[in-house]
């Protein structure tokens, strides 16, 4: 496995390569769900590249970039066994200069949800993904559908920018009792982790009242506060596909979204219906 640092080096080593390339993006302390990622990618691909870089641009003043989980050695060894080809591991001044141009979220879908509360973050997002894609211009890149807005978004991006690169989500990985993996999950208690399955279990509630017969969004909502309380639930969300908001479930067609804060940390999951 190569090892790379210089945004320079990456883009020379771009043009050597022949077969297709599956990118994972990733801001590292890597766990089973990265893994599932580049799996998938490594399957369809003939050469897999992962870039791990805490982006800061994504992190509001007041937010955990410092503190963010910074697992270096770790993650090249997990890089090593999964058989990443390359290793792309950037600074913040090999990949931002000053007064650069940034790439803007949309007006409406960029601060709803999780823009709301964090106004600029998907900026942030759009324009550190947008340079990775430059550099590596991969094939496909691979992203898990538990960041269902930013999925969105990247997907939008390519579109609107007739990008060619093929987004590929893949599925949220989860821990037996049914909480989301995230890198943020280092930050619970054993007692916050408990109550953090209340996220899982109201998305299960959803899906079974739906089951049963149950389209109502409000009707819905209110049995998942319920399983959640008394936590401090930031939003529950019910749009299709391409993001709108839904009154009424569309099987086949519906992803509902949860966010909220367990101690001081900020989770949120999903579930596609």
């Amino acid at each position: 496995m190569m090892v790379i640092s210089s945004p320079q080096e990456l883009q020379v080593w771009r043009r050597s390569q022949r077969g297709s390339v599956g990118f994972v993006p990733t801001m590292g302390a890597l766990h089973m769900g990265h893994i599932a990622l580049i799996e998938a990618a490594k399957v369809r691909n003939d050469t897999v590249v992962v870039s791990i870089f805490v982006n800061p641009t994504q992190f509001l003043e007041g937010e955990d970039l410092l503190r963010y989980p910074r697992k270096y050695e770790a993650d090249e060894r997990i890089c090593r066994l999964g058989g990443v080809d390359v290793l792309y591991f950037p600074s913040a001044e090999a990949m931002y200069g000053l007064d650069e141009v940034r790439v803007c979220a949309p007006d409406v879908r960029g601060y709803i949800l999780e823009g709301a509360s964090r106004p600029g973050h998907f900026d942030g997002v759009l324009t550190v993904v947008m340079k990775l894609f430059n550099l590596v211009r991969p094939d496909q890149a691979y992203f898990g559908r538990k960041d269902a807005q930013q999925l969105s978004l990247i997907t939008q991006m390519v579109r609107d920018f007739f990008m060619d690169v093929e987004i590929v989500p893949i599925d949220t990985v989860r821990e037996k009792e049914g909480l989301a993996l995230s890198s943020r999950n280092v930050y619970l208690s054993p007692q916050e982790r408990e109550e953090a399955l209340k996220l899982s279990r109201a998305l299960k509630r959803c899906a079974k009242l739906m089951i049963q017969g149950e389209r109502r969004t409000s009707v819905i909502q209110a049995q998942m506060r319920d399983v959640c309380a008394p936590l401090h639930v930031n939003y529950i969300a019910f749009v299709n596909r391409a993001f709108k908001p839904l009154e009424l479930l569309e099987p086949q067609n519906t992803i509902v979204l949860i966010s909220a804060n367990v101690g001081s940390t900020h989770l949120i999951d999903n579930i596609w219906l």
